[in-house]
């Protein structure tokens, strides 16, 4: 009887939240799948049905390819980048240094900055104008004589997503940091001598021992990384503002949605949106539901 009344306790307690779950997420997921098939247009609701008609014409549309190709971009520097940047910090911090605390504490630190406050930074740093007007970056390669490295950052399509990915790498790589530094403290340290008295060097350690072992870790950081670079859209805005080169599917829904008022165009993009990082995660889930068992 008691495990009983437990049960129903525990049910009545989680049923609110539960109930939240199923009409503020998947009943507006579901809502917005309807009106991605309707003729919306407009401020007031059309419902009519139109099918797959607003997919077609997305996937032909040229502006949809430049998103993607953004995209694609974006995430394969921020990804690669973070996943780098933070392995090698981690692998710092993980010799024992002096003040560790302090330096962990300073990589994890522009995490806790939103990507609004990071490219209203990264902006003036990455500032594009020349002569009198140069700042940031440009202004600190000119004064050492490295002007070779002074250039346009975010004004051109292909370097300016990669240009961008650089302030979310200095954002994100201090996560990273920590999940590789637990994974690395998690390490029994007997694994790494007995590879030392059988001759194994550094490098064949880290290749052979950790990054294997460190494996679930990327993984989880390749999915929570690259599930945030699909939806990316306050950094771009706070950095290049709302520039077709630059473009990617999240600033495309809301001019489409907000300012063109193509309500169904929009919940078509956010679909498609949905689907990409359900691509992503639900994999990843499987995989760990099935590591669990």
């Amino acid at each position: 009887m008691n495990k009983n009344k437990d049960r129903y306790l525990s049910i009545i307690l989680i049923s609110p939240s539960i109930l939240a779950v199923l009409i503020f997420v998947y009943g507006f997921i579901g809502w917005s799948i309807r009106v991605s098939l309707s003729d919306w247009k407009g401020l007031n609701p059309n419902y009519t049905w139109a099918g797959s008609k607003n997919y077609l014409a997305l996937f032909s549309d040229p502006r949809f390819h430049v998103d993607i190709r953004n995209t694609l971009i974006f995430t394969g520097v921020f990804v690669i980048g973070s996943i780098v940047l933070g392995f090698i910090l981690a692998v710092m911090l993980d010799q024992g240094l002096k003040g560790e605390g302090i330096f962990r504490s300073i990589f994890l630190f522009p995490m806790a900055i939103s990507y609004i406050v990071t490219g209203v930074v990264w902006r003036w740093l990455m500032n594009p104008a020349e002569g009198s007007r140069m700042s940031g970056l440009n202004l600190l390669f000119d004064s050492l004589n490295l002007d070779f490295l002074v250039n346009r950052w975010h004004t051109t399509p292909i370097w300016g997503m990669a240009a961008i990915a650089i302030a979310a790498i200095w954002q994100m790589s201090g996560y990273t940091m920590a999940l590789y530094l637990a994974g690395l403290r998690a390490i029994p340290h007997e694994l790494r001598e007995a590879a030392r008295i059988d001759g194994a060097s550094e490098f064949q350690i880290y290749r052979r021992i950790i990054l294997p072992l460190l494996t679930p870790i990327s993984l989880s950081a390749l999915i929570i990384l690259g599930h945030m670079s699909l939806k990316v859209f306050d950094l771009i805005i706070a950095i290049a503002g709302k520039q077709l080169p630059l473009d990617v599917p999240a600033i495309y829904m809301w001019q489409t949605t907000f300012d063109g008022l193509f309500y169904s165009r929009g919940a078509a993009i956010g679909i498609l949106l949905l689907i990409s990082v359900a691509v992503l995660i639900i994999p990843y889930i499987r995989y760990t539901l099935k590591a669990e068992d």
